[in-house]
């Protein structure tokens, strides 16, 4: 009877993983095939394997400049996002006042705030900077990284103030007896102990923000500047849709997020047990 059970178990588990993936098998098989063989039969595989859609994609999308800009944006915005939330929970953590206490209920309430209620005036408020204070914050990376930064701290911080939390007090104060400023206190005893949750935050936040169409859609108008998943838009025309080439293009996008998931997918579960049940 056990048997059975994890027979029927194992069995849903292969189904279910089936049907997970089979959007992801369509869009391959479909990226290699010509419009008259797609339309004929969308679940078959290829008759040629050819890369040439493939390279009417990349050229439409100007793929080496819109990977460029995803990349940029993705780096610095999570450089930034480690650097400022580690160093925001820390603070909160080691203050462990009223105050800190409210802050920190602050971050975690706008972790549950629907981004789609609050586009319209932050793209508004993005705007008077602009007009009245001369910053350029929107159809520029420097403002779309700003906003990315924005929207990932609450999650950040929520991570790190967990597993700060379970870091001994006592190896900061011999390390200030030992004459260490707040500044080396921070980056030589407890940054390198924040690796797992470092490395959990990164992984998420590179997933996030490589595939974010309706941010930069909002903020980004200028082709020169848009990122991949703004590229792909331009298959989809207001009469006509080139699915082949949609098809290229999407596969593209989603091939480096899926490399560096793989690579880094050990460090999710470890470093999210670490911090975030920790409270």
């Amino acid at each position: 009877m056990k048997k059975s059970g994890k027979l029927l178990l194992q069995i849903l588990i292969i189904a279910f993983c089936i049907f997970y993936l089979f959007p992801i098998y369509i869009v391959f098989v479909n990226s290699f095939k010509n419009r008259q063989e797609l339309y004929a039969n969308m679940m078959a595989p290829p008759k040629t394997l050819t890369f040439e859609y493939y390279i009417t994609a990349m050229g439409k999308m100007n793929f080496l400049r819109s990977f460029g800009n995803s990349l940029i944006v993705t780096l610095v915005s999570i450089a930034i996002i480690v650097i400022l939330s580690s160093m925001t929970a820390w603070m909160l953590v080691r203050t462990n006042d009223k105050l800190s206490k409210w802050i920190f209920m602050i971050f975690v309430a706008t972790m549950i705030i629907p981004f789609h209620t609050i586009m319209m005036p932050l793209m508004q408020v993005m705007g008077w900077i602009r007009d009245h204070l001369h910053i350029p914050m929107l159809n520029t990376l420097g403002g779309l990284i700003y906003m990315n930064v924005g929207f990932g701290a609450s999650m950040a911080v929520f991570l790190y103030h967990g597993f700060i939390k379970a870091i001994p007090v006592s190896l900061e104060e011999a390390a200030t007896i030992d004459g260490c400023n707040k500044f080396g206190v921070f980056w030589k005893i407890v940054f390198p102990m924040l690796k797992p949750t470092t490395t959990t935050v990164m992984i998420l936040d590179v997933i996030w923000i490589w595939n974010d169409y309706l941010l930069p859609s909002l903020a980004i108008s200028d082709k020169a500047r848009r990122t991949i998943p703004l590229s792909t838009a331009s298959f989809f025309g207001q009469f006509t849709i080139e699915w082949n080439l949609a098809m290229a293009g999407l596969t593209l996008t989603i091939i480096p997020v899926i490399i560096f998931y793989l690579a880094a997918q050990k460090h999710i579960v470890k470093g999210v047990a670490a911090g975030a049940v920790k409270l």
